[in-house]
């Protein structure tokens, strides 16, 4: 006899249909599974007879085949399992599911019957809109699947649950979730602004680097405070929409990130690699493409501690995700694109000791060491950083001063004017942020003055600036006009902006 049942795979960050259809007949007693399974799909076949046998249902000594459509496209994990097993009680008229096809069907099974979660099930969640009267998955995967509110969900913890629900469909209760509710207990920091000492001048960087979306470049001594400052960095963005944790919340869950995460990701993501990570990982790959660092920090932030230690082919992949927002990875027979919409936050040492800008300590690197230390990082790459900050040691009055610093909160109010400023700005534009403005837009709402264009001559001759810095100083320049709620650009925000590129000159000029 034959059964189908359906479900759902993951191709990137979006989710397609599968029919599993269940054949049982006589001859030599075997489980054959088709359709370009993966190992963890061919394995499921043990899973399910043993799950089967010990939930009190007999599993047929005969010939099952099982088929996965379509049939050409490869089918990973174990997330089949469940709805296997009810086509295989279906095939062998052990169970009489007439509403089979009214569900879409997720799950793992254990050895006892018990379902386990599974990977993905929001961007599932969120593409079966009509097609399904519901979804029938794990009970640990029914909150974040519920975020997507479009369709009915019921959550299940053993295979007899399941097979007692289909049985009598008018007793099934989908799953419910006050989402807004639930979205404002997850929005929360456990860091502030406020824990770090002075750093006037660095703190001031980082302001103009959230209000207009720019990447940051932290050079200075061991202990200085970069990895602090950098840590809490998300808590002066301003909070995530709905639309915004939606989106990164999908990416999260196709990873399995979610489970301790109340189900939403209703916060700035941060994601520190190490810096032995390699560039597939960083960026995304493998056969069957996977989401990498920089769309984990999508919406948020990518910390690249002591970056001169990254290889460098890890660092020159940055460039594409960089400049255009997204990852295109492609495959002999497939092409995957991810978002990766990120401020990219990378602190070094200035030398190999460190020690080369801290005046209370000498340094022991000799010239050489120093250029070839600084050297990792390519000119390309520094050209698409556009804030350079240097962070002095701290002093000890700083260290032991009572003076309360400004919280984290106070800055993100200033940042958040700012950034309305430029939702006006670019409403009829395809781009949201300063740091995203074309080479059309730069002429369009980045006049400079006679004195600015003097003091922007100046730069390019002294610092030896790019085309590209070129572009970054006047995109600095804009988002501190923002800041200061001017509509022009002002020879003083230039002057600032300009401070921003030194390090061309003190370390690589």
């Amino acid at each position: 006899m034959l059964a189908k049942t359906y479900s759902y795979g993951i191709n990137g960050l979006d989710s397609y249909p599968i029919t599993i259809e269940v054949d049982v007949s006589n001859g030599l007693p075997a489980t054959i599974i088709v359709g370009l399974p993966d190992s963890a799909v061919k394995e499921s076949k043990e899973r399910v007879r043993t799950a089967i046998k010990n939930s009190g249902y007999k599993y047929e000594p005969r010939r099952i085949t099982v088929n996965l459509s379509p049939a050409d496209i490869k089918k990973e994990g174990p997330s089949f399992d469940l709805a296997i097993a009810l086509g295989c009680l279906a095939a062998s008229k052990q169970i009489d599911l007439n509403c089979l096809d009214d569900y879409a069907v997720l799950g793992e099974l254990s050895l006892d019957g018990h379902v386990k979660p599974v990977k993905g099930t929001l961007p599932i969640a969120l593409s079966m809109a009509d097609r399904f009267k519901g979804l029938i998955l794990p009970a640990e995967n029914a909150l974040e699947a519920s975020v997507a509110r479009n369709t009915n969900i019921y959550p299940v913890k053993t295979l007899n649950e399941v097979v007692n629900l289909l049985s009598s469909p008018e007793r099934l209760q989908p799953f419910t979730a006050n989402i807004d509710s639930l979205f404002a207990q997850a929005n929360h920091y456990d860091v502030d602004f406020s824990d770090v000492k002075g750093q006037a001048f660095v703190k001031r960087g980082m302001e103009v680097a959230a209000a207009g979306n720019h990447h940051i470049l932290l050079i200075g001594p061991p202990g200085c405070g970069k990895s602090m400052l950098a840590k809490r960095f998300p808590t002066i963005l301003p909070d995530m929409t709905l639309a915004e944790a939606l989106e990164t919340t999908k990416i999260h869950s196709v990873m399995g990130l979610l489970r301790k995460k109340g189900g939403i990701v209703a916060t700035r993501p941060f994601r520190s690699p190490h810096h032995t990570t390699s560039a597939a990982a960083i960026v995304g790959g493998c056969s069957n493409p996977r989401p990498g660092e920089v769309t984990l920090s999508h919406n948020g932030v990518l910390f690249l501690d002591e970056l001169p230690e990254f290889n460098r082919d890890v660092l020159e992949s940055l460039r594409q995700p960089l400049e255009d927002h997204k990852v295109t990875i492609s495959r002999a027979n497939k092409s995957v694109i991810f978002p990766s919409r990120i401020i990219l936050i990378c602190s070094m040492n200035p030398c190999n000791c460190g020690f080369l800008s801290d005046p209370r300590k000498n340094c022991n690197c000799s010239q050489a060491q120093i250029q070839r230390y600084l050297s990792k990082i390519s000119g390309p790459l520094l050209d698409r950083i556009d804030i350079h900050l240097e962070v002095p040691a701290l002093l000890s009055n700083e260290l032991l001063s009572p003076k309360k610093e400004e919280p984290s909160h106070s800055i993100k109010e200033r940042i958040v004017k700012a950034r309305s400023v430029q939702q006006e700005r670019f409403e009829s534009e395809k781009v949201t942020y300063n740091a995203y403005m074309t080479p059309s837009q730069i002429k369009a709402f980045c006049y400079v003055d006679q004195e600015g264009k003097r003091m922007l001559k100046m730069a390019i001759e002294e610092l030896g600036l790019s085309a590209r810095a070129y572009d970054k100083v006047l995109k600095l320049s804009r988002t501190i006009a923002d800041l200061d709620n001017e509509q022009n650009i002002l020879a003083e925000h230039i002057a600032e902006a300009i401070q921003y590129r030194s390090l061309d000159r003190n370390w690589w000029g």
